[in-house]
């Protein structure tokens, strides 16, 4: 624990240098945040592109597996190294004013280096890359920020199981089972307020799963609850740090019949950096640490991404 403390507060120090050695204007308009601004690495943002807008933002996070969390939230080994690169490609239109789509295909690659799992015995190697679900989502701005109120934006997301999920193959140590195999809708809300220099953002959303066959075995999932809340510090109009919890928690079943899987839950902090160019270009950079779970494997997971506006 300390020693992910002390990559912590480096990392957060190294990214207190990076603003002070760019230089750059510290004008910060007390009423709104600067015009240019790619928003947190993984919360959702509430503010709509604007209408005829069109905006591509890949992302590129590798995960290096610690461990897993057990039944009653303690770290134990996960038996074998276990490495994942999540190659997301997010595209953004604005349909209408107040009215945000973006579409999420993600590309996925596992590695298991001397795994040893109950279902394949002995120590074993393997990867494999594909598609991963994909998911549309519809945001609808119905309250714009005032002195008082935040901004406040309807969420609608949809997945669809693209990721490889049949016909596994045992000798691929689970790297191959890329998607979930569920139809899944997520209805929520998307909050943020701009408090100079702070700009805070929060996700609150509910995903309901279908009944899914994975691998010939008929599951359904629990529904999922998932809180994201950022603080973004901004320097300058250009550059700002990131600070962002994100957590998710699985509970019954609203619809369908109830799961029969256990309960997981996961909760991280990821500290970052942002730089924004100009109205077009925006990069943004930082580390995620799954920080508290249960019955999920752990990540480290250094992330990277820019964003090109048309």
């Amino acid at each position: 624990m300390r020693s992910r403390l002390v990559l912590l507060g480096l990392i957060l120090l190294g990214l207190l240098a990076a603003p002070s050695l760019a230089g750059g204007s510290a004008y910060l308009d007390p009423d709104k945040p600067p015009a240019n601004n790619l928003g947190p690495l993984i919360t959702d943002t509430a503010v709509p592109i604007g209408q005829g807008e069109f905006a591509v933002q890949p992302l590129a996070a590798f995960n290096f597996q610690g461990g897993q969390f057990s039944p009653n939230w303690r770290r134990v080994s996960s038996h074998g190294d276990f490495y994942s690169l999540q190659l997301p490609m997010i595209f953004t239109y604005g349909l209408a004013p107040n009215v945000e789509m973006w579409l999420l295909v993600p590309y996925l690659h596992n590695w298991a280096r001397s795994a040893e799992l109950p279902t394949s015995p002995g120590v074993g190697s393997a990867n494999f890359g594909g598609l991963g679900d994909t998911t549309l989502a519809i945001k609808y701005q119905f309250q714009e920020e005032t002195a008082l109120l935040p901004t406040c934006t309807a969420f609608a997301g949809f997945g669809f199981p693209t990721g490889h999920h049949r016909r596994l193959n045992p000798a691929k140590l689970g790297t191959d089972l890329l998607g979930s195999g569920a139809y899944k809708f997520t209805p929520g809300l998307n909050l943020s307020k701009w408090l100079r220099p702070i700009y805070l953002y929060a996700n609150l959303w509910y995903t309901m799963p279908t009944t899914a066959t994975v691998d010939g075995e008929r599951i359904h999932e629990r529904d999922l609850v998932t809180l994201n809340v950022c603080a973004q510090w901004i320097l300058t109009e250009k550059w700002s740090l990131l600070l962002e919890f994100y957590g998710n928690w699985q509970g019954g079943n609203l619809l369908g019949p109830q799961s029969r899987l256990a309960a997981q839950a996961l909760m991280g902090l990821v500290v970052g950096w942002e730089y924004n160019l100009n109205e077009h270009w925006s990069f943004a950079g930082g580390l995620a640490v799954d920080v508290a779970g249960k019955n999920v494997p752990y990540h480290y997971a250094p992330l990277l991404t820019l964003q090109y506006t048309f």
